[in-house]
């Protein structure tokens, strides 16, 4: 039997084939689905994320209202950072302060958008964001709900004082950042599930594409 019957009698199982990760394609079939594999993980995150962020706006605010008096101003880092515990019956930056109603309804739509979407992200930055804005979000209504002077009307505890800004608390920094972090992965064009706007593939894969053009370019 010489060299070339050998390698033609080769059992077929003994074969590269797609499954086995080699030739070109083998990268489709290990190249993760947006919004499937990781998605338990992602969500778990994003809760994760979205409880710390509300223990530290009610522990904080445990501490303000068990230890300060209203109006009371305390120095931390003068002339930067002081406590100053106020209760403000508007939305985060004490905006709109006659329409309590209205913000506490707002942050209940936004608390259930946000929940209905755990199951859908696959992106850690996105989950991040999310949890962020989640529990500022939840923290807020928590005062909304179960504060002085009614249930839905309540007034928030804020207590963090800047020079010639407005006086705020944990939530509504958590808001913020998560917000600024979901306009800049927007502008990247980063989707909740990780792929890039416009395209199937994830975010992470995007430079697979431009390898085979290239190799498919030379062969030919």
């Amino acid at each position: 039997m010489n060299e070339n019957q050998s390698a033609d009698s080769q059992p077929a199982e003994d074969l590269p084939g797609p499954e086995s990760g080699a030739g070109p394609g083998s990268h489709a079939a290990a190249r993760p689905v947006p919004g499937r594999p990781g998605s338990a993980r992602h969500g778990l995150v994003m809760v994760l994320v979205a409880l710390v962020a509300y223990l530290l706006d009610q522990l904080t605010k445990w501490w303000v209202v068990s230890t300060m008096d209203e109006g009371q101003v305390t120095e931390v880092l003068p002339p930067v950072v002081s406590w100053r515990f106020i209760r403000n019956p508007g939305a985060a930056f004490s905006i709109g302060t006659d329409y309590t109603w209205v913000f506490t309804i707002i942050m209940v739509i936004v608390s259930v958008a946000i929940v209905l979407q755990v199951r859908r992200v696959a992106s850690w930055p996105w989950a991040i964001a999310l949890g962020l804005v989640l529990g500022g979000a939840l923290g807020n209504l928590t005062d909304r709900l179960l504060r002085e002077p009614s249930f839905g009307q309540g007034h928030v505890v804020d207590f963090i004082a800047l020079p010639n800004f407005a006086i705020f608390n944990l939530a509504d920094s958590a808001v913020v950042c998560g917000v600024v972090l979901i306009v800049i992965l927007t502008l990247r064009g980063i989707d909740p599930d990780g792929s890039r706007t416009g395209g199937d593939e994830p975010a992470a894969d995007s430079g697979d594409g431009t390898d085979h053009e290239r190799r498919d370019d030379r062969d030919g």
